[in-house]
């Protein structure tokens, strides 16, 4: 009786798998589209005029830059509150290096960059090497600069800022291409440009994933999203191109966006970041250089709170010592409702910038139907408790 010789088998090729649709963050892009439509008909149509949507960009610009580098430090598991007084005392600095030291308006800027940097330096040092909580360490922060604030303008108001610095906050993009009738054709040829780098983006992520066989997304909702998002940026890039063509912050806020998402998502130190907010433990004892990656967070985030400054300065044409007021509660906010995890280890810059967009709309909706400011405090506050409500509820039903 002889044993049968068996012969192996070709393993059968393995389909990838199906990434997981994300419905926390499908949820807040919904709530941002059925705020939209809401305000949209209570309007009677006015919320999504041109000059209503240029304006909801220039003046949510500021949120949406301090939301970049606020995902990141929240990421992390630490909060800034710093960055509202960070906003004004370097709007300060940009003010009096132009007016009063004569530099050029590109060298204030620089200059402003520059001290930013320095005070995420002086925060990031206590909160990583001294390993002062990060909340106490901005707390003091919040005073310590906006003081500083009221010393270098005296209590008073520096204006008179050049035409070029304020159209960082305030100006377009030149016709270079001309129009046709009213429409702006290069800010069309950019929503266009930005569709495809969209699409090219997505699809290339998708096969890298595959091919290191990791989920992936199908091909319906890779190509469903692609239709509605490209959508979305021709209709904004529509009535742009209708108003005064594209806003120069809006260049500014796409670089960012692009750079601060491959950071996130590609790089060694976005990993790192992700990794000490999910458990910090394991991440020292992986070789993470933990003090390192927190102060690098605040050098970046005092940058952008720089950046945020020179903006806000340059919209109002003019430094005051009230700037910055509750900014970081924006951007605070803005980080929580774009789903940012209140323990760390979760949030991503897309996710930021769309709960910025929520608090931007909400602010004008509410501004355009002149409801009191009192109430609009009240219901942003409520938005964000009902946020950040939900997202504790879904990690306690995942974890059951």
């Amino acid at each position: 009786m002889s044993a049968e010789t068996q012969t192996p088998t070709e393993p059968a090729a393995v389909a990838p798998r199906r990434l997981a649709i994300d419905l926390r963050q499908y949820g807040i892009l919904a709530a941002l589209v059925a705020i939209i439509v809401l305000f949209e008909v209570l309007t009677g149509g006015r919320l999504l005029m041109p000059g209503n949507v240029n304006n909801l960009i220039q003046q949510n610009s500021y949120v949406l830059i301090l939301a970049i580098g606020m995902v990141m430090v929240i990421i992390a598991g630490h909060i800034d509150l710093s960055v509202g007084s960070v906003v004004a005392m370097v709007g300060a600095v940009a003010a009096l290096a132009m007016s009063e030291w004569h530099l050029p308006w590109w060298l204030a800027v620089l200059v402003a960059l520059f001290a930013g940097a320095l005070v995420g330096a002086w925060q990031g040092f206590w909160v990583a090497y001294v390993q002062i909580p990060a909340f106490i360490v901005t707390l003091a922060g919040m005073l310590l600069f906006r003081g500083l604030t009221l010393v270098f303008l005296h209590g008073g108001t520096i204006g008179g800022l050049p035409n070029e610095f304020v159209a960082i906050g305030a100006g377009w993009l030149p016709n270079w291409l001309g129009t046709v009738g009213r429409t702006d054709v290069l800010t069309m040829v950019l929503g266009l440009a930005a569709c495809v780098l969209l699409v090219v983006f997505q699809v290339s992520a998708r096969n890298a994933r595959k091919k290191l066989a990791l989920p992936v997304e199908g091909l319906i909702q890779l190509w469903g999203k692609a239709i509605v998002a490209s959508a979305a940026i021709l209709a904004v890039c529509w009535q742009l191109a209708n108003y005064s063509g594209t806003p120069i912050i809006l260049i500014i806020l796409a670089a960012l966006i692009l750079s601060y998402n491959f950071i996130l998502n590609r790089s060694v130190f976005g990993r790192h970041v992700y990794a000490i907010g999910g458990n910090f433990f394991a991440a020292v004892m992986s070789g993470v250089k933990t003090k390192r990656v927190n102060f690098a967070l605040f050098v970046n985030i005092g940058m952008l709170a720089a950046l945020a400054g020179v903006v806000s300065t340059s919209r109002a044409g003019s430094a005051v010592a009230s700037a910055g007021q509750n900014y970081e509660l924006d951007a605070i906010a803005a980080v929580f409702i774009g789903g940012a995890a209140v323990q760390g280890g979760v949030g991503t810059v897309t996710g930021a910038m769309i709960g910025g967009l929520v608090m931007g709309v909400l602010n004008m909706g509410l501004s355009i139907l002149s409801v009191d400011a009192a109430w609009q405090m009240a219901i942003k506050g409520l938005v964000l408790l009902l946020a950040v409500a939900f997202d504790l509820v879904n990690k306690r039903r995942g974890g059951r």
